[in-house]
């Protein structure tokens, strides 16, 4: 079984502290729950293994055009000005073991798979088990798992290496993942 791990959302706006999201509490937790750590662990078990790590990053062109603006998610980004593709707002965190990594899928809506390449990638490298940390579980990785179901790939979620706005937040989408697919820890992954 040929196993690949998407890393989803872990930008800067989102996740660091100086973020206009931060205090959204998605920052506050990550610090909290040592998600950086679990995530980079993650990462390196991947790499190890010669599987491919992809990072998803949401952004929206300079004009804003491809924002969906009736989005209660994402319809203020524009006016915020956040979320512009290549500049720090969507650049991957700087505790992110992203390193030339390479395989970059870039999206503008919550799911990683919304009219982009990735299952088309996936597919192409033989990929039929994905692994899924991202943030905010609720919502990027929710979506991801539940598009990545539909497509019959095998769906894993590793709890540890998500974030959610609240614990409230990330556990009730945790309780959800079993319906279509499994959860496991980093410490858990097996390839």
């Amino acid at each position: 079984m040929n196993s690949a791990l998407l890393v989803i959302d872990f930008i800067n706006e989102i996740v660091d502290q100086k973020g206009k999201l931060a205090g959204k509490g998605y920052a506050a937790f990550i610090e909290k729950a040592a998600t950086f750590d679990h995530l980079n662990k993650a990462i390196d078990i991947f790499r190890e293994k010669g599987c491919p790590v992809v990072f998803v990053r949401l952004g929206f062109d300079h004009s804003y055009a491809n924002q969906p603006k009736s989005s209660p998610v994402f319809g203020k980004a524009n006016e915020f000005g956040i979320f512009k593709t290549s500049e720090w707002s969507t650049e991957f965190h700087s505790s992110v073991n992203y390193h030339d990594s390479g395989l970059i899928i870039q999206k503008s809506r919550v799911s990683a798979f919304y009219d982009t390449p990735l299952a088309s990638m996936l597919r192409n490298m033989g990929t039929s088990h994905i692994f899924i940390a991202g943030v905010a579980t609720d919502l990027a990785v929710e979506a991801a798992a539940r598009d990545a179901h539909d497509r019959d790939f095998i769906v894993t979620v590793v709890s540890d290496a998500c974030a959610a706005a609240t614990i409230e937040d990330h556990e009730k989408s945790l309780r959800f993942f079993p319906k279509i697919g499994s959860v496991v820890t980093a410490n858990e992954i097996k390839l």
